[in-house]
């Protein structure tokens, strides 16, 4: 009997051991990913290193674009080791004339060009505003970040100061508030209202949709066109303090908020 139960209490032990060594693991990430993570491309770019036999993990070569790995695993791209970045968190006040790219042949300044100093980490902007436009901006590295605040699904508050070309009447402001048909489909704000009282070609707008361009296309099916956009809130983050053309990265607390959703 008391074999037994030793038996019992050693298997027991040896279950609850697995247990632990199981959680305590890392968790594992497809292979594209991690070396996104590093820094070293993005994750398309990623695929054709593997395809071409750029990546070895462990000391073998992998071409399988499903591999997984973890921070355990020795991943190389041509014999140089990758290691998960450092995250960066950073925002901007955009000032008109900038592109929001990181690259474009084309452009004469992007957005790139005002941080370049700021950090050695490799760094993008998230989500899109115009070049004529200003405001808020968010640049990053971390990927899962960047999808959960662009991603159409999740649909992050937006708040823009606009300008228009002649007095905005009440009663559009109504029909905004009704639903306006942009490129097939009903576009809803939260709320729309003067932004002065004593100037009406100036108003404020609240409203969750990732459409591109989607303020424009709201007042310009409406007859106006706005000669100044300025996004002044975006999934939490305000310029408040941040004058035009300056940078700052976000507190601690600002990334827990976005991570969390908190906002």
């Amino acid at each position: 009997m008391s074999n037994n139960r030793t038996f019992a209490s050693l298997k027991k032990s040896s279950l609850m051991d697995k247990r632990k060594m199981k959680e305590k693991l890392p968790p594992e990430i497809r292979l594209n990913r991690y070396i996104a993570g590093s820094g070293l491309c993005s994750r398309r770019e990623a695929d054709e290193f593997i395809t071409r036999g750029f990546i070895s993990v462990n000391g073998k070569t992998i071409t399988d674009l499903g591999t997984k790995v973890s921070t355990r695993d020795n991943v190389k791209y041509k014999g140089r080791k990758l290691q998960p970045e450092k995250k960066v968190y950073l925002l901007i006040n955009k000032p008109a004339g900038y592109v929001t790219t990181t690259k474009d042949p084309h452009a004469e300044r992007t957005v790139s060009d005002l941080v370049r100093h700021a950090c050695p980490e490799r760094i993008y902007p998230v989500g899109r505003l115009d070049k004529d436009s200003t405001g808020v901006l968010l640049m990053t590295n971390d990927g899962d970040l960047t999808k959960k605040l662009t991603h159409p699904k999740y649909e992050r508050k937006k708040i823009y100061h606009v300008h228009l070309n002649k007095a905005v009447i009440r009663s559009d402001l109504f029909r905004i508030v009704e639903g306006i048909s942009v490129d097939g489909s009903i576009v809803r704000v939260d709320s729309v209202e003067y932004a002065d009282p004593d100037d009406r070609k100036q108003v404020g707008i609240e409203l969750h949709s990732g459409q591109n361009r989607v303020v424009r296309k709201i007042f310009e099916s409406l007859g106006y066109r706005v000669s100044k956009l300025d996004r002044v809130y975006f999934a939490g983050l305000t310029k408040k303090n941040l004058p035009r053309g300056k940078w700052r990265f976000l507190t601690q607390k600002e990334i827990t908020m976005l991570k969390r959703g908190i906002y």
